[in-house]
């Protein structure tokens, strides 16, 4: 919930006296945060706000990782970053974003 509400308490700090008909941001695989859950509680944050009823929508970018022993660049899907060669020491180059892309304004 604490981070719901940081998204839209950053969406209203930019809004002058506008409501938002539609919200688009973007949290990567490896962010840890779930989608599912800033979903759930999207509503009950904007209650009462320029966002009250509206759309949220979410992309979620995969993991990317680009392996330092082979320079392998691959998708990651797990937290624990192994490279198709089994090296464990990678550099993730991807999916930790947590931003907020645009909205749509009435």
């Amino acid at each position: 919930m604490a981070i719901t509400q940081s998204i839209v308490d950053a969406v209203c700090e930019r809004l002058d006296g506008e409501r938002v008909r539609a919200l688009s941001i973007e949290i990567g695989a490896m962010s840890g945060v779930a989608p599912d859950a800033v979903r759930f509680c999207f509503d009950l944050a904007a209650e009462g706000t320029p966002l009250a009823g509206a759309r949220l929508e979410i992309s979620e970018p995969p993991g990317r990782a680009r392996c330092r022993a082979c320079a392998t660049e691959f998708r990651m899907d797990d937290p624990i970053a192994l490279c198709p060669c089994g090296s464990a020491d990678v550099q993730v180059t991807g999916g930790r974003e947590l931003r907020i892309r645009s909205m749509e304004v009435l």
